[in-house]
């Protein structure tokens, strides 16, 4: 959201300026989108607020990094992302790299099969976890190409299914972080936040800055390099929903 106006696509300039220091950019989720449009601000949307937009400029599929979801505590918090409820309601097919790291993974895969969006793993059995290759929680269905993942979205679709379809697609092996070692950088940003009194929408934010600080960097590699991973699956994808629409028709 550049000047209170949604866009989508921007060019260079208009890129540069939204992730400028100066742009005061507001973490936007769908409960925030009418109050960042009506006083004419900048706003980086969260998966929540772009699969909203996205369905409404015809958009069928787009890619991410991680999706929000249900955070390690959260039986005492109620702390769980909008991205699970848009996720439930809104008919977009979401490419990431699995929840953040920095969730429950387990309880954000329960919370997904409640709201019956299905989870596919992209030639992998297992759930990813962001940064890791791996959580230990298995998908509900494997497939290996594009044109099987389109066909899914096809049949979805002629079915009238509500909701969209997360595609997890883990990170490559060669820039994967440990298990063990984030974990451990995950728990220290975590104690950090409570002691300095941080949560909500906050919350996100600061514990990704702090594990790039504590990781000396490498989670933020990492990051690139799955959101890069992830564009290159979720256009593949695009190219073959369209590909079985046009033989359909």
């Amino acid at each position: 959201i550049l000047d209170g106006s949604i866009r989508v696509g921007l060019n260079p300039g208009e890129l540069a300026t939204l992730a400028g220091k100066d742009a005061n950019a507001i973490k936007t989720s769908s409960r925030d989108l009418p109050f960042v449009l009506a006083g004419g601000s900048n706003g980086g949307t969260t998966v929540a607020a772009t699969m909203i937009i996205a369905a409404m400029a015809g958009i069928r599929v787009f890619a991410t990094g991680g999706i929000g979801g249900v955070h390690r505590g959260a039986e005492n918090s109620l702390d769980i992302s909008a991205d699970l409820e848009e996720l439930s309601r809104t008919d977009v097919a979401v490419v990431c790299a699995g929840p953040k790291s920095i969730l429950d993974i387990g309880l954000t895969m329960q919370y997904l099969e409640t709201r019956g969006v299905a989870v596919v793993g992209y030639r992998t059995d297992e759930l990813p976890a962001f940064f890791c290759a791996g959580s230990g929680h298995k998908v509900d269905y494997r497939l290996d190409s594009a044109a099987q993942i389109a066909a899914v979205l096809a049949a979805k679709r002629s079915l009238g299914l509500r909701g969209g379809v997360l595609i997890a697609n883990p990170i490559q092996p060669q820039y994967a972080l440990q298990r063990e070692t984030v974990n451990r950088y995950i728990e220290q940003a975590d104690a950090e936040a409570v002691e300095h009194g941080i949560s909500g929408k906050e919350i996100t934010p600061f514990l990704l800055q702090r594990i790039c600080e504590l990781s000396d960097g490498d989670s933020l590699k990492a990051n690139v390099q799955l959101i890069l991973n992830n564009t290159r699956l979720g256009a593949r994808i695009a190219v073959a929903v369209c590909n079985e629409e046009s033989t359909k028709s």
